[in-house]
């Protein structure tokens, strides 16, 4: 349930029945059936997708997953919205170069190439785990005047907004250290799998772990990891500048978060009510790190309250 405002019953329903449609093993759902463009960035391929009309709304993934963990609202969010989610560099269907340096400043110039591509002006954003801090280091940006785009409002679901209130697993520590080259040849399927459901407290839809895996291996993408983790260091290396920019932020913001979570959940909750007092959150019991995946229905309803939508 959400602890601090009431579930809208109409977005209920709707991820209802979709979590329904997963069982009846209809696969095919409206986002394999948006409109996927390809963009280059230094060089290398973006995977994108664009769907719905409205006001713009960009779907920022996490770690190690792809844009793919938005299905289960991606119909809903576009019935109200222009909606826009983006493979970047080292995930999904998007090109994995080795010699790449993989930053979060790096992830938020891809995004930045999006809006300059698609003439978005202004945006909403919904984010997650490293999706997050893409966000943070975009309202930075927006705090500097360095935007040709205008965020107007941020929802964060699970993930390292705090470094200090943050417990990265054992084997994410262990692949963004000095072994991490040697140590990601050892991760297989199961052991990807094992973590997923270690930090989720309801079970994911049928098929969905394979198709992450698939989407992470796809073009060698197993051999970047280590050099994607490296946001975790970011995260401590400018948390002054990333906190801030919530902390100063001039746009309405929101956290909505599984509590069951080991790597950022009731402490992120306890932390954001300390730094940022008067931005709403939503508590969502019995949900862990991957809420729009577990509770897509109990997401919904927090966004569409926090937006204000009917």
């Amino acid at each position: 349930m959400i602890s601090s405002r009431r579930p809208r019953p109409m977005a209920h329903q709707a991820a209802t029945a979709w979590m329904q449609g997963l069982q009846s093993e209809v696969r095919v759902t409206r986002y394999e059936q948006a409109a996927k463009f390809t963009l280059t960035f230094q060089g290398h391929r973006l995977q994108a997708r664009r769907d719905g009309q409205g006001p713009a709304l960009w779907l920022i993934h996490g770690f190690p997953t792809s844009s793919r963990d938005w299905r289960g609202l991606w119909s809903e969010l576009a019935a109200q919205h222009e909606v826009f989610a983006l493979d970047m560099l080292g995930f999904g269907a998007s090109a994995k170069p080795r010699k790449f340096v993989y930053s979060i400043a790096a992830s938020a110039d891809q995004w930045v190439a999006l809006a300059e591509a698609t003439g978005v002006r202004k945006v909403a954003v919904l984010a997650h785990d490293y999706g997050n801090t893409v966000a943070q280091e975009l309202l930075a940006r927006q705090r500097e005047g360095r935007l040709g785009f205008r965020i107007t409002s941020v929802a964060f679901l699970n993930g390292g907004l705090f470094p200090e209130a943050t417990r990265p697993l054992r084997i994410q520590r262990l692949l963004a250290g000095p072994l991490g080259p040697l140590l990601v040849r050892f991760i297989s399927e199961r052991t990807f799998t094992a973590s997923l459901q270690r930090i989720c407290a309801r079970p994911w839809p049928d098929g969905e772990l394979a198709e992450a895996w698939q989407q992470l291996t796809r073009d060698g993408g197993k051999a970047v990891m280590p050099k994607l983790l490296r946001y975790i260091a970011e995260r401590h290396r400018h948390r002054e500048r990333w906190v801030g920019a919530l902390q100063h932020a001039t746009v309405p913001l929101a956290l909505i978060n599984g509590l069951e979570d080991p790597i950022s959940g009731r402490g992120i909750v306890a932390r954001w009510r300390e730094l940022l007092p008067q931005a709403p959150v939503y508590e969502l019991a019995g949900v862990g790190h991957y809420p729009q995946v577990e509770a897509p229905n109990e997401v919904l309803a927090a966004y569409r309250d926090f937006m204000g939508e009917g």
